[in-house]
């Protein structure tokens, strides 16, 4: 290994499993000290066991690295800031964050429930700010940091059945945006990734939805043959050099990630635009939209003719 996180500090949510494994056990092989954050839920959300997070800080410190675990809940205020304070504690700073953590309750909007809606939410959108918020203050101060939120293209292109998720992912996206520009002057960068990787969350997904998903979703950026494999490794080396000082002029952007691809997703931007000098009158619309705006537009998930 380079080296490349050489006397830097890391936290790491949902580092117990999968994806968040891989990346704190590349960053302490690159040199950094990593708290490693897990509360041991399963995939829903439910339970609350050390393992996950003992057993990976062990696994760190054996292959002579420098790791603790955490077992705070990231959806709570008072538990994010403590996160943040573990790593000040235990090894006297922080330069980087990966907001990792994460839950599935996938159900079609018309079944999904209030509390179903609320967990998956505040696990994603509101443990991410709440991690961010809580490292910024500290970053800010020593005019340096390194940010790094999980998106998800469920949430960028869209997923049946995934209301609650994609929501969250999208708005990961939107807050990743806001932060680069607020914290881009102190020497603090965020960006996101949106990574695809067979984990024990993507595992979860019946095989009945994954089939629907697959004859209605959106592909996602590749290149035949390039995604030989879905390893949560793959992910890991991406998200450790956006963490390095190689990618300090690198803020607010979103890549995907999965295999061997890395690609680079566009900001939100016009396709096309039609203008006038006054008001539109909806009629003016009904006329001139089906060959300008609506050109080229295609409908996701058409009306099912059998009525199922």
């Amino acid at each position: 290994m380079g080296r490349r996180l050489e006397g830097k500090v890391a936290v790491v949510t949902g580092a117990g499993r999968g994806i968040g494994r891989a990346i704190a056990h590349l960053m302490a092989a690159e040199g950094a000290a990593v708290v490693v954050n897990d509360r041991g839920t399963d995939v829903a959300g439910q339970g609350d066991e050390q393992g996950p997070a003992d057993v990976v800080a062990g696994e760190i410190r054996a292959a002579g690295g420098r790791a603790c675990a955490s077992y705070r809940d990231v959806s709570c205020w008072a538990s994010a800031e403590e996160i943040i304070g573990t790593a000040l504690r235990e090894f006297g700073g922080l330069d980087i964050l990966v907001n990792n953590a994460g839950i599935l309750r996938d159900r079609m909007l018309f079944n999904l429930t209030e509390a179903e809606w609320d967990a998956v939410v505040a696990v994603h959108l509101k443990g991410t700010f709440n991690c961010t918020r809580h490292a910024c203050a500290h970053m800010r101060q020593q005019r340096t940091g390194r940010i790094v939120s999980m998106s998800s293209t469920s949430g960028l292109y869209g997923n049946s059945g995934q209301a609650n998720y994609g929501a969250a992912k999208d708005g990961i996206a939107g807050l990743t945006r806001v932060v680069a520009r607020e914290m881009g002057k102190y020497g603090v960068t965020m960006n996101a990734v949106a990574p695809a990787a067979a984990t024990r969350m993507l595992a979860a997904i019946p095989d009945s939805a994954r089939r629907a998903r697959d004859a209605r979703g959106v592909a996602l950026p590749h290149s035949q043959g390039a995604q030989s494999s879905l390893a949560p490794e793959d992910v890991a080396p991406f998200v450790v050099y956006l963490a390095t000082d190689a990618a300090a002029e690198i803020n607010g952007q979103t890549f995907a990630v999965m295999g061997g691809v890395i690609a680079h997703l566009n900001d939100p931007a016009a396709v096309r635009t039609i203008e006038k000098a006054t008001r539109w009158t909806p009629e003016e619309i009904a006329r001139i939209f089906p060959t300008t705006l609506g050109r080229d537009l295609i409908n996701p998930a058409p009306p099912d003719e059998t009525g199922r």
